[in-house]
């Protein structure tokens, strides 16, 4: 057999397989078991996530032997054919470059036809924002009221584009961001079974690359192993995507925390020596410093997890400082220079007080000064 790619051998064939989009697995094996299934769903989120994946195992699902069913078994030729694109009556296209009307047409039109193989005629059609309005208004009526054999599957990444009449006709079902510990704990099974030694630190930078998509976190392990060969170190993933290892960012933000310029600018020059990314390490910062407003709140309003006490107004400011910096360092000519600066300004934001605070403290010693003056008012009566 040709080489594949891990992204592609470890591809979720089950419902068991499909990891961290729980809410979406329990409602469609719901609908399979109580036959409540609908004829149309849109699966939305980010690259990565699971969309096209979760809609094959829906079809295999459906149009396995003595379907539909939940535990389908991988053996069963249906499904096997379903899995390499062979099934006559799962059909799966490309909305890019398919997304003019008189492809819509001829779908409408086939899609009268009962299936060959399977219960149902099921129609997969990925990215399908990038449908013509044409198209769309072509697909309205089928989609409304479909033959009892069809079934619709959409997948998109930018549901913003898809029209609101064909958002009214599907069941929408809405994948998540995977959270970096389940990208770290699948990465790691994919590697004890490719026979892979890779740290458990190195499997923490891949997760933070990924994103939230467990494809990229597979398409950068796999880059890492054609660099690495059988073990993989952080420093080599540092290395390969230039990122800065967790305790360089979290030194740079208890530097911010600090105000201590000196330190901020020697370890802006350090990474910057060693080819690190910038932009990436902004983004580190941010969400190092989110996670601290997060148990400063959750700690009343002050958290010193950063070795410096901060309140939540302050640690707001340090944040919207670094996002406001955002565009400058990733667009602007001097990336160095407009780094350096956003983060000393971003120091500045944090130790600088609100207009709002100030008269509410204001307010508040003025009303308490008539009663801190009155003795004194009360003796001057009395010498008087």
């Amino acid at each position: 057999m040709s080489y594949q790619v891990i992204a592609r051998k470890w591809r979720p064939q089950t419902f068991d397989d499909v990891v961290g989009q729980d809410h979406v697995v329990r409602t469609l094996k719901n609908a399979i078991v109580h036959q409540r299934i609908a004829h149309a769903y849109l699966f939305v989120g980010p690259r990565g996530t699971g969309k096209t994946s979760t809609a094959r195992i829906f079809a295999k699902a459906l149009n396995c032997t003595d379907g539909p069913k939940v535990d389908f078994s991988l053996d069963d030729p249906a499904v096997q054919s379903i899995a390499d694109g062979s099934h006559l009556d799962v059909i799966e296209i490309d909305g890019a470059s398919n997304n003019g009307v008189d492809q819509v047409r001829e779908l409408r039109d086939t899609a009268r036809y009962a299936p060959a193989q399977g219960r149902f005629k099921i129609y997969i059609i990925d990215e399908v924002h990038m449908l013509t309005t044409q198209a769309f208004n072509a697909l309205l009526k089928t989609l409304e009221e479909p033959p009892a054999h069809v079934k619709f599957i959409f997948a998109t990444t930018d549901v913003q584009k898809v029209l609101p009449t064909i958002l009214s006709r599907c069941q929408r079902f809405d994948l998540k961001p995977i959270p970096p510990g389940l990208i770290v704990e699948r990465l790691a099974k994919i590697a004890q079974e490719e026979k892979i030694k890779v740290s458990p630190a190195a499997l923490e930078c891949i997760a933070r690359l990924a994103d939230g998509g467990m494809r990229d976190g597979q398409s950068i392990f796999e880059q890492m192993i054609s660099f690495c060969g059988g073990e993989i170190t952080e420093p080599d993933v540092l290395d390969v995507y230039g990122l800065v290892s967790a305790e360089k960012v979290a030194a740079l933000a208890a530097a911010l925390a600090a105000g201590d310029h000196q330190k901020i600018v020697a370890v802006v020059d350090e990474c910057d020596a060693a080819g690190r990314d910038l932009v990436r390490l902004l983004a580190d910062l941010q969400a190092l410093v989110r996670g601290v407003l997060l148990d400063a709140i959750a700690r009343g309003g002050t958290s010193d997890r950063l070795g410096t006490a901060l309140t939540t107004e302050q640690l707001t400011r340090l944040l919207d400082g670094l996002r406001e910096g955002e565009s400058s360092v990733k667009l602007g000519l001097a990336e160095k220079v407009n780094f350096e600066v956003t983060l000393l300004k971003a120091v500045d934001a944090s130790r600088a007080r609100a207009i709002d605070s100030l008269i509410r403290e204001l307010s508040a010693l003025s009303a308490e000064a008539p009663e801190a003056g009155g003795g004194s008012d009360g003796e001057k009566k009395k010498i008087g």
